[in-house]
């Protein structure tokens, strides 16, 4: 049912996402080689599917660009993840005289992660196209902004599965470059492993997601919560106010809370639509401050401007408890790792930037640092690349997190720092 309300809603929108072979989907699913997302019209898409379970989230994100850039004639780009086309694109802009070179001669090239067997069987289905390949290096001789439209003119949409909280960064990098004039659709919210709304209104810049009653029992916990908090249901929500989500998804499955909070946009036909507002997991707090995920994001944004001619790539945090000795004899702080475009280094007096609006944005932050209790914040830059070697890492196709809580991830990333 929600495949069909999808499909519904895209083609009223834009009547040429349908056509046949006129979609590429870049999603990893590991171990899964059925059909994408098991929609209901599998012809929609030009990439097979079995190149989206190869045991390595690059080499099939990589096959599946190949085999994108073959048609010519998409009407659609679609992405599990926004993380995951931002990597296909850093992958076309570092490896397109060899996508170049498989398009002319019909062939895939051995590499990292594609089975022998597999790479036979994908390899199968190519055929030699020289001029397509002549079209392709041309394009990206002219550089990379605007690069999708160029490549792909008559592509009217991009779709992506999960565009909120920590995906919207990579969104918002591509609207401002690869993906210059064209819309985003987010056509699903999903918790818990369920399907909880979707999005009947792709034309519009705000992603709403109308929440349906019969696909999961859903309850609210009104934020902030009450000493003794009580759940709601659909019908008691008010429109403006924010809640925690807790989900039954199906008879018999345990009652769980998602972490997930929600803000009440609006009602359609009685029915609530909700906008994703933060991940409870993703909040910082070593002296129980709490700073909320999208609240620290606005503070990183506010001091990237005092960083003249810098571009966040990503970031990510760590709670000094996860550092252990290595964080030396200091109060309890964070740790913050970036990848920058346009600066290799900073100063002292930048990087206290980021403290310093931490301060200005929270009070209660304010108040432990000026006793003493937390320490001063520590901001790292790492290598290019690093944040697309984390997401391999993570070993699964989820949204990227932005609080570190394992070790091994961690030691990856300091194994990255340049700065």
């Amino acid at each position: 049912q929600g495949s069909l309300l999808y499909l519904d809603a895209l083609g009223a929108a834009f009547p040429r996402a349908l056509a046949r072979r006129g979609t590429a989907l870049l999603h990893w699913t590991p171990g899964c080689p059925g059909a994408p997302a098991g929609w209901p019209l599998p012809t929609l898409y030009c990439t097979p599917a079995p190149a989206g379970a190869l045991p390595s989230r690059a080499a099939a994100l990589r096959v599946q660009l190949l085999f994108a850039l073959r048609q010519r004639a998409l009407h659609v780009l679609e992405a599990g993840l926004a993380a995951e086309l931002h990597d296909a694109l850093v992958a076309l802009r570092t490896e397109w005289p060899q996508l170049a070179q498989e398009l002319a001669l019909g062939r895939l090239s051995p590499q990292p992660g594609l089975p022998e067997g597999m790479r036979d069987q994908l390899q199968a289905l190519l055929t030699p196209d020289a001029a397509r390949a002549a079209e392709l290096r041309a394009e990206c001789a002219r550089g990379f902004e605007g690069i999708v439209m160029r490549l792909w003119p008559q592509l009217e949409v991009v779709v992506v599965r999960t565009a909120h909280g920590a995906e919207r960064l990579y969104c918002d990098s591509l609207r401002q470059a690869d993906c210059q004039g064209l819309p985003f659709y987010c056509p699903f919210y999903q918790a818990a492993g369920a399907l909880l709304g979707v999005n009947l209104w792709p034309a519009e810049p705000a992603t709403r997601f109308l929440l349906c009653p019969d696909w999961a029992f859903c309850e609210f916990l009104p934020c902030p919560a009450n000493k003794e908090p009580r759940t709601v249901l659909l019908d008691e929500l008010w429109e403006g106010r924010e809640y925690g989500l807790v989900v039954t998804a199906q008879p018999g499955e345990y009652r769980c809370r998602t972490g997930e909070v929600l803000r009440v946009a609006g009602f359609h036909k009685q029915c609530p639509m909700v906008q994703p507002v933060r991940r409870e997991s993703q909040t910082l707090s070593v002296r129980g401050e709490s700073i909320p995920e999208e609240q620290f994001f606005q503070s990183l944004c506010r001091t990237l401007r005092m960083w003249p001619g810098a571009r966040l790539i990503d970031y990510i945090c760590v709670e000094s408890s996860l550092l252990g000795d290595s964080s030396g004899p200091c109060a309890p702080h964070y740790e913050v790792f970036t990848e920058l475009q346009g600066l290799r280094d900073l100063s002292e007096g930048q990087r206290y930037k980021l403290d310093q609006c931490l301060q200005e944005d929270f009070p209660v932050y304010k108040s432990f640092r000026f006793k003493g209790s937390i320490g001063p914040l520590r901001l790292h830059l790492v290598r290019p690349g690093t944040f697309t070697r984390l997401r391999e890492a993570l070993g699964s196709p989820l949204p990227m997190p932005r609080v570190l809580h394992e070790e091994q991830l961690l030691r990856l990333i300091q194994g990255s720092v340049v700065s």
